[in-house]
């Protein structure tokens, strides 16, 4: 069941699955907490999943002035306190990946485990590239339908394409009842084009495990390689056969491997 928190300057929208072990999820640029419906599905019968809404997107506001990553590591900090969590296994993806560096930085002790999904610690040239032209995107598309027609070529496999999942992605963005405007996701993207962490990385010290899909071109296996080899102990990964967003396009993939990750750093628990 979703609610509104209201946390130090804004009002976040949360939803709470289960019971057990705390895990947080941090989606990435534009997703709202439905983004992880697969996770809040099928890992709820072994931990307490929680999912919001980031700033600017889904039913969490935009707030006037700058937004930063540091400022979304905060609010998650701050839902999860008001929710009652000391600490919590943490997994982001994408942008959402780039919140979940900055919370184990600057909230290490609310962070039990980090799970960094399609990550990446400072953009290179072809990053750059990419995101200034998602930029563009938004506000020079025909419509919103041609806007995620080609912005979703970077985010799924051809397999998606080919198979219809894209098209039902894009059938329930634009049914969503609560759609980011173009200004949201402008204001979303720019501070994840700024991130930049490499520096500060050898500071997590945090269980932490990297994943990142073979085929994703988006947030390439080297630039998450990058961050993996910057955090001591950090163990990488690559999902064979997967692009940007397998927690959807394979979630029992996904799903049994975080549990397993989860439960071999402590804090898991089998289902009933």
């Amino acid at each position: 069941m979703g609610e509104h928190v209201e946390a130090d300057g804004t009002t976040i929208w949360a939803e709470s699955r289960g019971q057990g072990p705390d895990v947080l999820l941090i989606a990435g640029l534009s997703d709202p907490a439905e983004a992880w419906q697969a996770q809040l599905d099928g890992l709820s019968d072994r931990y307490r999943v929680i999912a919001f809404d980031n700033r600017g997107a889904g039913r969490t506001p935009l707030p006037d002035g700058p937004m930063s990553v540091a400022m979304m590591a905060d609010d998650a900090a701050d839902l999860l306190r008001l929710l009652g969590v000391e600490r919590a296994h943490v997994a982001g993806f994408s942008g959402g990946s780039a919140i979940a560096q900055e919370l184990a930085l600057r909230h290490p002790e609310a962070v039990r485990s980090l799970v960094l999904m399609s990550t990446w610690a400072r953009a290179d040239a072809y990053f750059t590239a990419m995101t200034r032209f998602w930029h563009w995107l938004v506000t020079n598309a025909p419509d919103e339908h041609a806007m995620l027609e080609a912005f979703l070529l970077w985010i799924y496999t051809p397999r998606a394409h080919a198979d219809g999942t894209v098209q039902r992605i894009i059938d329930e963005t634009l049914a969503f009842p609560y759609p980011q405007s173009a200004e949201a996701f402008q204001r979303q993207l720019e501070p994840f084009m700024r991130h930049d962490t490499l520096d500060r990385l050898p500071g997590i010290t945090a269980p932490t495990l990297v994943l990142a899909g073979e085929q994703d071109i988006a947030t390439p296996p080297r630039l998450g390689r990058v961050v993996a080899d910057a955090i001591p102990g950090a163990r990488f990964e690559v999902m064979a056969g997967e692009a940007h967003q397998p927690f959807q396009e394979s979630p029992d993939v996904f799903n049994a491997r975080v549990d397993a990750f989860w439960r071999e750093v402590g804090g898991g628990t089998l289902p009933s």
